[in-house]
C-alpha cells in the first residue's frame, strides 16, 4: 500500500508543480524555443530547479543500500548511444517543439479539459503504440 500511495503523492506534487509553473501551457515552451523573438526563460528556471535537486539528491539517495519502498535500485545499464535512442530523441524534440507539450505536462494538462490537449494525448498514445510496433518489427529482423 505504501508504494501506490507514494506514487500518488509524487504524481500530485509533480502535477501541481507543472500547473503552478505554467508548464502545462504550450505557449511557455514555444516561448522558450523562440530565441529570436520574445524569449521566455521560465522553462529554464523549472529545468534548473529540477536539475539542482537531482544533482544534490541523487548521490545522497544512491548511497543507501536500497530505496525506501523497493528492495533494490533499478538504474539504467545502457551506456551507449544508438540509432533508436537518437531517432526517438529527434522525434520527441520535433513533437515537443511543434506542440509545446511533452508527456508529463500533457497528462497534467488533461485537468484543464482543453480539447487540444486531449487530442495531443490521444495522438501521443497512437505514437507510442506505433513505436512499440516498430520496435517489435526491428527485433524480429
Amino acid at each position: 500500500m505504501k508504494t501506490p500511495l507514494a506514487a500518488l503523492l509524487s504524481g500530485i506534487i509533480f502535477g501541481l508543480g507543472l500547473a503552478i509553473s505554467e508548464m502545462i501551457n504550450p505557449a511557455r515552451v514555444i516561448g522558450f524555443l523562440d530565441i529570436t523573438g520574445q524569449w521566455d526563460f521560465t522553462l529554464m528556471l523549472v529545468m534548473g530547479s529540477a536539475l539542482s535537486f537531482t544533482l544534490i539528491g541523487f548521490p545522497l539517495i544512491t548511497r543507501k543500500a536500497h530505496p525506501i519502498l523497493a528492495e533494490k535500485f533499478t538504474l539504467p545499464t545502457k551506456t551507449t548511444l544508438d540509432m533508436p535512442l537518437l531517432g526517438g530523441a529527434v522525434l520527441f524534440g520535433i513533437g515537443w517543439g511543434l506542440a509545446g507539450l511533452c508527456p508529463g505536462p500533457a497528462i497534467a494538462g488533461l485537468a484543464s479539459a482543453d480539447p487540444s490537449i486531449f487530442l495531443f494525448v490521444a495522438a501521443m498514445v497512437v505514437g507510442q503504440v506505433a513505436g512499440i510496433g516498430i520496435e517489435k518489427t526491428m527485433i524480429k529482423n
